[in-house]
């Protein structure tokens, strides 16, 4: 049976999420309109942070019911409605769909649109009232709905903002007496270190369950910034939102996806690390949106078959594939084939950590960045750009994976007008075009097909056909900078196996 990546809030039906409304009380239900009138001026968050290390001595543990008692009430169930707009019932008539009548059934009344229920849950995190959940949670929902724990006092809350970017959304409530949760610092948790995801799963209520980090810094789970905590504590549809707490009652982590093959917990779950979680909630409380810094270039990693050609002394750091014009990192000096290996300070093992440290920095601000330039080390000074919405900015990241890398075994052409509106290729790139691939050949083998343009061969410019030959390989491999579908990679091509 085929895996899948599950996100945990349940759109449920009108009539299973009616069964579990019926479940509330009587009050919670009068409360509801509560939050109606919520205040339009923004406090900023008061948060209650803890970032003191965990202590690790292997003293026994008997249980952990008073670290949960003195967290549950910070999280929350949160309800979602989404209303449908109604439809005429003529598309959905079978006669009309057989044969096309334009006329049939025109005077068939409209149907009443059915409005979809969701459920998931969400952290305090200050006394302000502000709520943090995941934004798959509360994405296009109509109404928004959160019930306290114990006492079910439910308040309409005000979606503050969302960030599709990193699942996260930030809610806010006015009700008083609230408990918000403390914060931990995420960066320090260890592999081995016991965690509880605490959350709503199924619309059950508040459950907790326990387990331990089983891995940190996991992505490919399809969004722009990725910085997973990885648990087998068992968690469920409803639990979106909800909380990753350490041994201490800190919150840790929001709970938001799992790798599964039924849909259900498998012991494979993933939380956003609070560090992350808490750069996206100031942002969105402060300005509505989230603010990135932005770089201005095209990045991958450092493979093994790279090191001896960028002579690196390990295989860490984030190579350069393309500076683009007028950014910050053009401004800075940047070139292709750099490899930043640090950026403010912070180590950059790969392209997904400068990443993350990018779109975490402030616009406007100069920070140092330590680079490897052929083997030479070298600091750099840069002032980011906002992250905004130029077409080119989403391409931090080389998505050319190693499947797409340069092979042999191909027929070459110029670059021509004719072949650049062939293979659609800007007159602002150079080099030399690759119209066909062998079947069969290493070049298809690893996916590589027409339309790639070789910019750079061993550190050489590849201008036309003449500078391809003069750089022809003499060892066992070559390095190749390409373009390829609007971006450019570096590849390393193995030449031991020419046919």
């Amino acid at each position: 049976m085929k895996k899948k990546i599950s996100l945990f809030c349940s759109k449920l039906r009108l009539g299973i999420l009616a069964g579990l409304l019926l479940a509330l009380s009587a009050s919670a239900v009068n409360d509801w309109a509560k939050g109606e009138a919520v205040r339009k001026d923004r406090p900023r968050p008061t948060l209650k942070i803890n970032d003191q290390p965990l202590q690790r001595e292997a003293y026994p543990v008997v249980s952990f019911a008073p670290v949960v008692q003195e967290v549950s009430p910070s999280v929350v169930q949160v309800y979602t409605t989404t209303r449908t707009r109604p439809s005429n019932g003529r598309p959905q008539d079978p006669m009309q769909q057989l044969f096309g009548f334009p006329g049939w059934n025109q005077f068939a009344p409209p149907q009443d649109a059915t409005p979809k229920k969701g459920l998931g849950s969400g952290v305090i995190v200050s006394p302000e009232g502000y709520v943090i959940t995941n934004h798959h949670v509360v994405e296009g929902a109509d109404e928004v709905k959160v019930v306290l724990n114990p006492n079910e006092e439910t308040y309409i809350a005000e979606i503050i903002g969302t960030d599709p970017k990193s699942d996260l959304a930030v809610l806010k409530i006015d009700a008083d007496g609230l408990v918000p949760i403390e914060l931990g610092d995420s960066n320090q948790l260890m592999v081995g270190d016991l965690v509880m995801a605490i959350g709503n799963p199924f619309g059950v209520g508040q459950t907790v369950t326990m387990g331990m980090v089983s891995a940190k810094g996991r992505a490919e789970m399809g969004l722009d910034y990725e910085d997973f905590i990885q648990t087998d504590a068992a968690i469920n549809p409803g639990n979106s939102g909800g909380a990753l707490v350490d041994a201490k009652g800190r919150l840790v982590g929001i709970n938001t996806a799992i790798l599964s093959r039924s849909g259900g917990n498998m012991g494979i779950g993933f939380a956003i690390p609070m560090n992350l979680a808490r750069h996206v909630m100031e942002s969105l409380v402060e300005h509505g949106q989230v603010v990135r810094g932005y770089l201005g270039v095209s990045i991958q990693d450092v493979t093994q078959e790279m090191q001896d050609y960028l002579e690196l002394p390990a295989k860490q750091g984030a190579l350069v594939a393309d500076v683009f014009k007028d950014s910050p990192a053009a401004s800075a000096g940047l070139k292709p084939g750099d490899v930043v290996t640090q950026f403010d300070g912070k180590p950059v093992g790969n392209h997904r950590e400068l990443k993350l440290i990018i779109g975490q920095s402030q616009p406007g601000e100069n920070y140092g960045m330590e680079i490897l330039r052929q083997g030479e080390k070298t600091t750099l000074q840069v002032e980011l750009a906002t992250l905004g919405s130029d077409p080119r900015q989403p391409l931090n990241v080389s998505s050319v994976s190693d499947r797409d890398a340069w092979m042999q075994d191909l027929d070459l052409e110029e670059l021509t007008p004719l072949m650049r509106r062939q293979f659609d290729v800007p007159n602002s790139i150079s080099g030399v075009l690759v119209t066909q691939v062998r079947p069969g050949s290493a070049a298809w083998e690893t996916g590589l097909r027409a339309g790639v343009v070789i910019n750079e061969i061993n550190r050489k410019p590849v201008e036309q056909m003449e500078d391809l030959r003069a750089s022809s390989a003499m060892g066992q491999s070559i390095l190749l900078r390409i373009w390829y579908n609007g971006q450019y990679a570096y590849r390393v091509l193995s030449l031991e196996d020419r046919g």
